[in-house]
């Protein structure tokens, strides 16, 4: 599917365009939502809300907004046909339904939300821009666009991105099985997913040596000498990469070398930083945080009197969010513990922490 194409630029409700053309206000759409502002206080890998100059989830968006556009110009000065709008948005809207505490949250949430059938932060991300955001209407976006932010999928490491052929006709009825086996249905969709792991690779990196946990001459001898340390040097290498590499007959991908360090610093990643003693430890804490506040509020829902309590920040915002999106939930007969899981996916870093904080210390005699 072309970005230029009607299908692609459809939206759930029809809608004149304005002067702003369909992805461009896609973008707007997507940065003045609650979901996305909350994003500046959720963890990308390293807890530090007291340290502006560590990675936060609202900067990486912001990365791969602007890696895959310049992916898109890059390819446009090959012969490809790329509308770096449409690749922005994507990249600006894939994560705004991200849990607190990032990945180790989306685990949590995933194994909470079992009998709701999971919690993965791709689909939540469209269940979010379609049903949760501006008071359960959603942002009718454009059909690229939810489909580029639904199967970003950053994690998995492809040799080559190819657009799916055919249609899924119904985004909202993607289950998990279909989303794991499932590329975007536009070239700027797997643009975004390769700009991904470009985006988070390089700073996790540098994060990683700014807060001590690694020394930089702990980086893979190989990945320094072809790639740099520095965020804006690995970003760079893999981007003139990929342009000079991607073809329509490849698909979107790097050279063989340039894959293969990649794959060599993503395991360095692995051994060095995401399961370093601190983070594991951090992990740890995180989970017991997120279980007590499921726990918490599903006791709550047995007994919604309760909400009516002031004394709690965390009862009040939850009966404000009840009170707001009782009817999304009564139209789709959902259970309480989706409810929860929906609000707890909400959260920043913070309010998790400080709800822990409410519910975990005694209230005051008087």
């Amino acid at each position: 599917m072309k970005g230029s194409s009607t299908a692609a630029r459809s939206r759930a409700f029809p809608r004149v365009e304005d002067i702003r053309g369909p992805y461009f206000r896609d973008q707007t759409a997507i940065i003045h939502c609650s979901p996305f502002r909350r994003l500046k206080h959720k963890t990308q890998v390293f807890f530090a809300p007291k340290n502006d100059h560590i990675c936060t989830r609202i900067e990486h968006v912001l990365h791969v907004a602007s890696i895959a556009a310049t992916i898109c110009k890059g390819l446009n000065g090959r012969g490809f046909q790329l509308d770096a709008e449409l690749a922005e948005a994507i990249g600006l809207g894939h994560d705004v339904g991200h849990a607190p505490f990032g990945h180790t949250g989306e685990v949590v949430l995933n194994d909470l939300a079992r009998d709701e059938g999971g919690f993965i932060h791709e689909l939540h991300s469209l269940r979010v821009l379609d049903r949760l955001c501006n008071g359960g209407k959603g942002l009718n976006l454009t059909y690229a666009v939810r489909d580029g932010i639904l199967f970003h999928c950053g994690e998995r490491f492809e040799p080559r991105i190819i657009p799916r052929s055919g249609e899924i006709n119904t985004l909202e009825d993607v289950n998990q099985d279909v989303w794991s086996r499932t590329y975007p249905a536009t070239w700027e969709g797997c643009i975004v997913r390769i700009s991904d792991k470009v985006a988070y690779l390089g700073r996790d990196v540098e994060d990683a040596i700014e807060a001590g946990i690694i020394d930089e001459r702990a980086v893979p001898s190989a990945v320094r000498a072809n790639l740099g340390t520095r965020n804006g040097e690995i970003i760079d290498t893999f981007v003139v990469d990929i342009i000079a590499s991607s073809s329509r007959e490849e698909g979107i991908c790097l050279s063989e070398e340039k894959y293969g360090l990649m794959g060599e610093l993503f395991r360095f990643c692995v051994g060095s930083i995401y399961n370093h003693e601190l983070l594991v430890e951090y992990r740890n804490y995180t989970e017991r945080i997120l279980k007590e506040i499921y726990a918490y509020l599903t006791e709550l829902e047995q007994d919604p009197r309760r909400l009516n309590d002031p004394a709690l920040r965390i009862e009040a915002v939850y009966a404000h969010y009840r009170k707001r999106y009782d009817a999304v939930y009564e139209r789709e007969g959902a259970s309480i513990g989706r409810r929860v899981i929906d609000f707890m996916a909400g959260m920043t870093d913070m309010f998790a922490l400080d709800s822990m904080r409410e519910i975990s210390l005694p209230r005051p005699l008087f």
